[in-house]
């Protein structure tokens, strides 16, 4: 056993030495690994006169995640979209999704293409990495070749992760992002993490 366990510590320390990192990339900060905190970070392609984001939590006052400044004399009440982006379950609070106003209308945005079409141009760090959520990648700020970014005039690109099946499996990916376009490209670095029990990843 102890064999096993050593051949295992001996490969991971091989993996991680092959990712190399360039100098250039800065660490994505801790707090930007959860995505209820990037949405206050969001600069609408379009000009909403109102918006926010919610969960299909049944409580209302618990469903809400965000929202923006909404004038004084404005009420929305929609119904709950049976689908959202990000969904993790299904049932109550298993996703979220967002409402918009506009001249008077209501808009829903609640799938991950229309997540995207909201966000639009990328402006900042944390639009990037929503943008790149919806395409299945994370933040794991443990590890630099998961948790680092480089900000250019046209581009985004970050080092982040994806975690796939059970067993889990972590695999690191340079994400470059079109600033312009939102166009994500991907390429991996490799598989860094196996583990049997597929929660703890």
């Amino acid at each position: 056993m102890k064999v096993i366990i050593t051949f295992f510590l001996i490969l991971s320390n091989l993996l991680y030495s092959q990712i190399k990192v360039p100098d250039d990339y800065k660490k994505i900060p801790d707090i930007l690994d959860t995505a209820e905190y990037l949405y206050p970070f969001i600069i609408p392609d379009k000009g909403y006169a109102y918006w926010r984001v919610l969960s299909n939590d049944m409580d209302y006052e618990k469903a809400i995640i965000y929202e923006s400044q909404a004038p004084d004399f404005m009420t929305i009440n929609e119904p709950v979209p049976e689908r959202g982006f990000f969904q993790k379950c299904i049932g109550n609070n298993c996703f979220s999704y967002i409402l918009a106003c506009k001249n008077e209308r209501s808009f829903y945005f609640s799938n991950e293409q229309q997540l995207r079409d909201f966000i639009g141009t990328v402006e900042n760090l944390p639009e990037a990495i929503l943008l790149a959520k919806t395409y299945g990648y994370s933040v794991d700020t443990s590890n630099r070749f998961t948790g680092s970014y480089k900000f250019e005039n046209r581009h985004i690109s970050m080092y982040l992760m994806q975690s796939k099946g059970c067993p889990a499996v972590k695999e690191s990916f340079l994400v470059t992002i079109n600033r312009k376009t939102g166009r994500l490209e991907a390429k991996s670095n490799g598989v860094y993490a196996k583990d049997e029990n597929c929660n703890s990843l």
